[in-house]
C-alpha cells in the first residue's frame, strides 16, 4: 500500500448508459483519466427546484490525477446531459503501489 495525494476518483451521475459511456469514452480517449466505471443503474433522490425528485442514473467513477481535475471537470460538462451535473472529486489517500503506478503511466502526462 502506498500513500499518495496525487489522485483522485471522480464522481459523477447521469440519466443514461449511452450519456455515461459517452462520458468514459471522452475522458478516456482524451487519457484524464486510467480507469472509468459505470454502476447502475441506481436510484437517486434529490433536491430540484425546490422539490424533492427522484431518478433512475448511472454512476461514474473516475480514476485521475488532481492536477488535471479542471480538465476533466469540463470534459464532463462538454458531454453531460444535465443542466447542473454532479461532479465531486475525492481524494485516494491510500492504494496499491502497482494500480497507482499503472494509473500514472495511463493518465495524461503535463
Amino acid at each position: 500500500m502506498a500513500f499518495t495525494s496525487e489522485f483522485i476518483q471522480v464522481i459523477t451521475t447521469t440519466d443514461s448508459k449511452e450519456n455515461a459511456e459517452k462520458i468514459a469514452k471522452a475522458l478516456l480517449e482524451l487519457r484524464l483519466a486510467g480507469c472509468v466505471q459505470i454502476v447502475g443503474p441506481i436510484n437517486s433522490h434529490y433536491w430540484w427546484k425546490g422539490k424533492i425528485e427522484a431518478s433512475q442514473e448511472f454512476l461514474c467513477l473516475i480514476k485521475t490525477k488532481k492536477e488535471i481535475y479542471n480538465e476533466v471537470e469540463e470534459t464532463i460538462k462538454k458531454v453531460h446531459k444535465y443542466t447542473v451535473p454532479e461532479i465531486i472529486a475525492c481524494p485516494i489517500t491510500h492504494g496499491s503501489i502497482d494500480y497507482l503506478n499503472w494509473l500514472k503511466t495511463e493518465v495524461k502526462k503535463e
